[in-house]
Protein backbone atom coordinates (compact mmCIF):
# COMPACT_ATOMS: atom_id res chain seq x y z
CA UNK A 1 0.00 0.00 0.00
CA UNK A 2 3.07 2.37 0.94
CA UNK A 3 4.35 1.76 -2.64
CA UNK A 4 1.49 2.40 -4.52
CA UNK A 5 1.14 5.64 -2.85
CA UNK A 6 4.62 6.53 -3.25
CA UNK A 7 4.68 5.28 -6.85
CA UNK A 8 1.70 7.82 -7.19
CA UNK A 9 3.16 10.99 -5.74
CA UNK A 10 6.07 9.92 -8.23
CA UNK A 11 4.07 9.76 -11.15
CA UNK A 12 2.18 13.26 -10.28
CA UNK A 13 5.38 14.87 -10.15
CA UNK A 14 6.53 13.53 -13.46
CA UNK A 15 3.77 14.80 -15.40
CA UNK A 16 4.06 18.27 -13.24
CA UNK A 17 7.89 18.38 -14.66
CA UNK A 18 7.03 17.31 -17.87
CA UNK A 19 4.48 20.22 -18.15
CA UNK A 20 6.60 22.77 -17.43
CA UNK A 21 9.41 22.05 -19.44
CA UNK A 22 6.71 22.07 -22.38
CA UNK A 23 5.56 25.51 -21.77
CA UNK A 24 9.10 26.74 -21.44
CA UNK A 25 10.22 24.91 -24.58
CA UNK A 26 6.89 27.01 -25.57
CA UNK A 27 7.85 30.17 -24.53
CA UNK A 28 11.39 29.87 -26.13
CA UNK A 29 10.14 29.26 -29.32
CA UNK A 30 7.96 32.60 -29.24
CA UNK A 31 11.04 34.19 -27.98
CA UNK A 32 12.85 32.75 -30.85
CA UNK A 33 10.58 33.10 -33.74
CA UNK A 34 9.31 36.62 -33.38
CA UNK A 35 11.22 38.78 -35.44
CA UNK A 36 11.40 42.67 -35.69
CA UNK A 37 8.94 44.09 -38.86
CA UNK A 38 11.02 44.88 -41.67
CA UNK A 39 9.02 48.06 -43.94
CA UNK A 40 9.28 48.30 -47.77
CA UNK A 41 9.88 52.07 -48.78
CA UNK A 42 11.21 54.34 -51.45
CA UNK A 43 13.36 56.92 -50.75
CA UNK A 44 15.18 59.86 -52.49
CA UNK A 45 18.35 61.98 -51.74
CA UNK A 46 17.98 65.57 -50.28
CA UNK A 47 20.15 67.89 -53.34
CA UNK A 48 21.79 71.73 -52.99
CA UNK A 49 20.55 73.47 -55.55
CA UNK A 50 18.06 76.50 -56.07
CA UNK A 51 14.01 77.18 -55.84
CA UNK A 52 12.37 79.97 -57.77
CA UNK A 53 8.84 80.97 -56.06
CA UNK A 54 6.78 82.22 -58.70
CA UNK A 55 3.22 83.78 -59.47
CA UNK A 56 1.52 82.58 -62.94
CA UNK A 57 -0.73 84.81 -65.18
CA UNK A 58 -1.47 84.82 -68.75
CA UNK A 59 -0.02 87.61 -71.48
CA UNK A 60 -1.06 89.26 -74.45
CA UNK A 61 2.01 89.96 -77.22
CA UNK A 62 1.62 92.93 -79.38
CA UNK A 63 3.89 95.00 -80.88
CA UNK A 64 5.51 97.78 -78.43
CA UNK A 65 4.56 100.14 -81.49
CA UNK A 66 1.60 100.02 -83.65
CA UNK A 67 -0.39 103.10 -86.09
CA UNK A 68 -3.30 103.65 -87.58
CA UNK A 69 -2.50 105.11 -91.13
CA UNK A 70 -4.91 108.27 -91.73
CA UNK A 71 -5.67 110.05 -95.16
CA UNK A 72 -4.68 114.06 -95.24
CA UNK A 73 -8.67 114.25 -96.70
CA UNK A 74 -11.61 112.70 -97.76
CA UNK A 75 -11.97 110.91 -101.16
CA UNK A 76 -12.63 107.77 -103.61
CA UNK A 77 -9.80 105.37 -103.10
CA UNK A 78 -7.83 104.69 -106.71
CA UNK A 79 -4.97 102.63 -105.71
CA UNK A 80 -3.48 100.64 -102.53
CA UNK A 81 0.32 99.21 -102.71
CA UNK A 82 0.37 97.30 -100.14
CA UNK A 83 -0.67 93.89 -98.67
CA UNK A 84 -0.69 92.28 -95.21
CA UNK A 85 2.83 91.43 -94.30
CA UNK A 86 4.63 93.89 -96.31
CA UNK A 87 7.55 95.60 -95.03
CA UNK A 88 7.24 99.50 -96.04
CA UNK A 89 10.00 102.54 -95.29
CA UNK A 90 8.69 105.91 -93.92
CA UNK A 91 6.71 107.94 -96.18
CA UNK A 92 6.47 104.99 -98.71
CA UNK A 93 2.91 104.98 -100.95
CA UNK A 94 -0.04 102.64 -99.34
CA UNK A 95 -2.06 104.47 -101.31
CA UNK A 96 -3.88 106.99 -103.20
CA UNK A 97 -6.50 109.14 -103.33
CA UNK A 98 -8.54 111.16 -105.07
CA UNK A 99 -10.59 113.84 -103.45
CA UNK A 100 -12.34 115.15 -106.59
CA UNK A 101 -15.63 115.68 -106.72
CA UNK A 102 -18.43 116.94 -109.10
CA UNK A 103 -17.30 120.43 -110.99
CA UNK A 104 -13.84 119.93 -108.53
CA UNK A 105 -10.96 118.53 -109.78
CA UNK A 106 -8.34 117.41 -107.35
CA UNK A 107 -4.82 115.69 -108.05
CA UNK A 108 -4.25 112.65 -106.50
CA UNK A 109 -2.61 111.95 -103.45
CA UNK A 110 -0.72 109.28 -101.57
CA UNK A 111 -1.07 108.34 -97.98
CA UNK A 112 2.35 107.98 -96.66
CA UNK A 113 3.59 105.78 -94.32
CA UNK A 114 4.32 107.79 -91.06
CA UNK A 115 7.15 105.27 -89.74
CA UNK A 116 8.84 101.79 -90.94
CA UNK A 117 7.09 98.90 -89.94
CA UNK A 118 4.76 95.56 -91.15
CA UNK A 119 1.97 95.95 -92.63
CA UNK A 120 -0.53 94.02 -90.48
CA UNK A 121 -3.81 95.65 -92.05
CA UNK A 122 -5.00 96.65 -94.57
CA UNK A 123 -8.69 98.45 -94.39
CA UNK A 124 -8.59 100.59 -97.96
CA UNK A 125 -10.23 98.93 -101.41
CA UNK A 126 -10.04 100.52 -104.27
CA UNK A 127 -13.13 101.99 -105.21
CA UNK A 128 -14.09 102.24 -101.93
CA UNK A 129 -13.67 105.90 -99.92
CA UNK A 130 -11.42 106.89 -97.51
CA UNK A 131 -12.25 109.07 -94.78
CA UNK A 132 -9.97 111.13 -91.95
CA UNK A 133 -11.79 109.45 -89.72
CA UNK A 134 -11.58 105.72 -91.30
CA UNK A 135 -8.00 104.20 -90.94
CA UNK A 136 -6.12 102.68 -94.20
CA UNK A 137 -3.76 100.54 -92.78
CA UNK A 138 -2.17 99.42 -90.22
CA UNK A 139 1.74 99.70 -89.20
CA UNK A 140 3.44 97.92 -86.60
CA UNK A 141 6.84 97.17 -85.75
CA UNK A 142 6.85 93.82 -85.41
CA UNK A 143 10.02 93.14 -84.20
CA UNK A 144 9.75 95.06 -80.66
CA UNK A 145 6.92 93.16 -78.94
CA UNK A 146 5.82 93.61 -75.30
CA UNK A 147 3.40 90.79 -73.26
CA UNK A 148 0.56 92.60 -71.28
CA UNK A 149 -0.62 91.42 -68.43
CA UNK A 150 -3.08 92.33 -65.49
CA UNK A 151 -1.88 91.71 -62.17
CA UNK A 152 -4.62 90.92 -59.20
CA UNK A 153 -4.27 94.12 -56.75
CA UNK A 154 -3.48 90.92 -53.43
CA UNK A 155 -0.07 90.56 -55.98
CA UNK A 156 0.97 94.35 -56.18
CA UNK A 157 3.34 94.47 -53.97
CA UNK A 158 5.60 91.25 -55.42
CA UNK A 159 5.46 93.41 -58.64
CA UNK A 160 8.60 95.43 -59.56
CA UNK A 161 10.41 96.63 -62.95
CA UNK A 162 13.31 94.61 -63.87
CA UNK A 163 12.15 91.43 -62.64
CA UNK A 164 12.54 88.20 -64.02
CA UNK A 165 10.08 85.87 -65.99
CA UNK A 166 9.28 82.79 -68.14
CA UNK A 167 7.37 82.28 -71.08
CA UNK A 168 5.92 79.51 -72.03
CA UNK A 169 3.64 79.21 -75.65
CA UNK A 170 1.16 76.48 -77.31
CA UNK A 171 3.16 76.87 -80.20
CA UNK A 172 6.52 75.70 -79.03
CA UNK A 173 5.81 73.57 -75.97
CA UNK A 174 8.64 72.40 -73.64
CA UNK A 175 10.63 75.68 -74.56
CA UNK A 176 10.99 78.31 -72.06
CA UNK A 177 11.79 81.95 -73.46
CA UNK A 178 13.08 84.56 -70.98
CA UNK A 179 11.76 88.09 -70.04
CA UNK A 180 12.00 91.15 -67.53
CA UNK A 181 9.48 93.45 -66.13
CA UNK A 182 9.41 96.73 -68.14
CA UNK A 183 6.25 98.73 -67.58
CA UNK A 184 4.38 98.92 -64.60
CA UNK A 185 0.81 101.16 -64.62
CA UNK A 186 0.69 103.31 -61.36
CA UNK A 187 -2.52 102.72 -60.70
CA UNK A 188 -5.33 100.21 -60.83
CA UNK A 189 -8.23 99.63 -63.13
CA UNK A 190 -11.08 100.63 -60.62
CA UNK A 191 -13.56 97.99 -62.34
CA UNK A 192 -11.50 94.92 -62.26
CA UNK A 193 -8.91 95.73 -59.68
CA UNK A 194 -5.80 94.95 -61.29
CA UNK A 195 -2.73 96.58 -62.61
CA UNK A 196 -0.88 96.40 -66.36
CA UNK A 197 2.16 95.10 -66.10
CA UNK A 198 4.04 94.73 -69.88
CA UNK A 199 6.99 92.38 -69.90
CA UNK A 200 10.29 92.71 -72.83
CA UNK A 201 12.05 89.38 -73.83
CA UNK A 202 15.46 89.16 -73.16
CA UNK A 203 16.58 88.05 -76.64
CA UNK A 204 14.41 88.84 -79.64
CA UNK A 205 12.91 85.43 -81.54
CA UNK A 206 11.27 85.64 -85.11
CA UNK A 207 9.24 82.58 -83.46
CA UNK A 208 7.00 84.77 -81.00
CA UNK A 209 4.47 86.82 -83.36
CA UNK A 210 2.22 89.34 -82.41
CA UNK A 211 -1.20 88.09 -80.96
CA UNK A 212 0.11 84.91 -79.38
CA UNK A 213 -1.24 84.31 -76.03
CA UNK A 214 2.38 83.32 -73.20
CA UNK A 215 1.66 81.52 -69.96
CA UNK A 216 3.72 83.60 -67.30
CA UNK A 217 6.02 82.64 -65.10
CA UNK A 218 6.90 85.43 -62.84
CA UNK A 219 9.79 84.93 -60.66
CA UNK A 220 8.68 86.75 -57.27
CA UNK A 221 11.66 84.78 -54.40
CA UNK A 222 15.14 83.00 -55.42
CA UNK A 223 16.42 81.21 -53.14
CA UNK A 224 20.15 79.20 -53.96
CA UNK A 225 22.82 77.10 -52.28
CA UNK A 226 20.07 75.72 -50.41
CA UNK A 227 19.20 71.90 -49.70
CA UNK A 228 15.97 70.23 -51.17
CA UNK A 229 13.59 67.42 -50.58
CA UNK A 230 10.66 66.09 -52.12
CA UNK A 231 7.63 67.47 -50.59
CA UNK A 232 6.35 64.41 -50.11
CA UNK A 233 8.97 63.52 -47.42
CA UNK A 234 7.98 65.56 -45.13
CA UNK A 235 5.90 64.32 -42.56
CA UNK A 236 3.93 66.85 -39.67
CA UNK A 237 2.54 65.27 -36.39
CA UNK A 238 2.04 66.63 -33.70
CA UNK A 239 2.73 70.36 -34.48
CA UNK A 240 6.45 68.93 -35.52
CA UNK A 241 7.59 68.81 -39.03
CA UNK A 242 10.27 65.78 -39.56
CA UNK A 243 11.25 63.30 -41.97
CA UNK A 244 13.02 60.16 -41.91
CA UNK A 245 16.72 59.50 -42.88
CA UNK A 246 17.76 56.08 -43.99
CA UNK A 247 21.33 54.96 -41.71
CA UNK A 248 23.50 52.67 -43.53
CA UNK A 249 22.35 49.51 -41.42
CA UNK A 250 19.05 50.42 -43.07
CA UNK A 251 17.26 51.65 -39.96
CA UNK A 252 15.59 54.85 -40.17
CA UNK A 253 16.46 58.46 -38.30
CA UNK A 254 13.54 60.14 -37.23
CA UNK A 255 14.86 63.99 -37.36
CA UNK A 256 12.78 67.21 -36.77
CA UNK A 257 13.38 69.63 -39.68
CA UNK A 258 12.84 73.31 -40.07
CA UNK A 259 11.29 73.71 -43.99
CA UNK A 260 11.18 76.71 -45.92
CA UNK A 261 9.73 77.76 -49.06
CA UNK A 262 7.77 75.41 -51.33
CA UNK A 263 7.81 75.45 -54.96
CA UNK A 264 5.73 72.74 -56.83
CA UNK A 265 6.61 69.50 -55.23
CA UNK A 266 9.99 70.45 -53.80
CA UNK A 267 10.70 71.92 -50.51
CA UNK A 268 13.54 74.03 -48.86
CA UNK A 269 14.96 72.40 -45.41
CA UNK A 270 16.72 75.05 -43.57
CA UNK A 271 17.33 73.08 -40.57
CA UNK A 272 18.16 69.37 -40.41
CA UNK A 273 19.32 68.04 -43.13
CA UNK A 274 22.20 67.64 -45.15
CA UNK A 275 22.56 67.36 -49.19
CA UNK A 276 22.99 63.70 -50.25
CA UNK A 277 21.32 62.45 -46.79
CA UNK A 278 18.43 59.55 -48.41
CA UNK A 279 15.13 60.33 -46.62
CA UNK A 280 11.84 58.29 -47.20
CA UNK A 281 9.13 59.85 -49.53
CA UNK A 282 6.96 56.82 -49.75
CA UNK A 283 5.98 54.16 -46.83
CA UNK A 284 6.77 56.42 -44.01
CA UNK A 285 3.13 56.18 -42.65
CA UNK A 286 4.22 53.19 -40.13
CA UNK A 287 7.59 53.97 -39.32
CA UNK A 288 9.16 55.57 -36.15
CA UNK A 289 12.55 56.28 -34.89
CA UNK A 290 14.96 53.47 -35.42
CA UNK A 291 12.62 50.79 -37.51
CA UNK A 292 14.38 48.95 -40.14
CA UNK A 293 13.33 49.35 -43.93
CA UNK A 294 13.84 47.85 -47.16
CA UNK A 295 14.41 49.97 -50.30
CA UNK A 296 12.70 48.89 -52.94
CA UNK A 297 12.99 51.99 -55.03
CA UNK A 298 15.14 55.36 -55.41
CA UNK A 299 13.61 58.03 -57.14
CA UNK A 300 15.47 61.53 -58.53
Amino acid sequence: MKKTVIYGIFGILIILLTSCSKEEQVATVVETTEAEPIYAVTVTKAIQGELKDYLEFGGDVSAKTQIDVMPDAMGKVVAVNVKVGDYVYKDQSIAVIDASRAGMNYAQSAVKAPISGTITAVNAVVGGVASQQLSVAKIAKTEDLKISMNVPERYVSKIQIGQKAELKFDAYPGEVFEAVITEVSPVLDATSRTMGVNLELTKRDKRIKAGMFAKVKLITDTHSNIVIVSESALVNRYGDTYVFVVAPDSSVEKRVVKAGIRVDDKREILEGLNDGEEVVVRGQTLLEDGSKVNVVTVTE
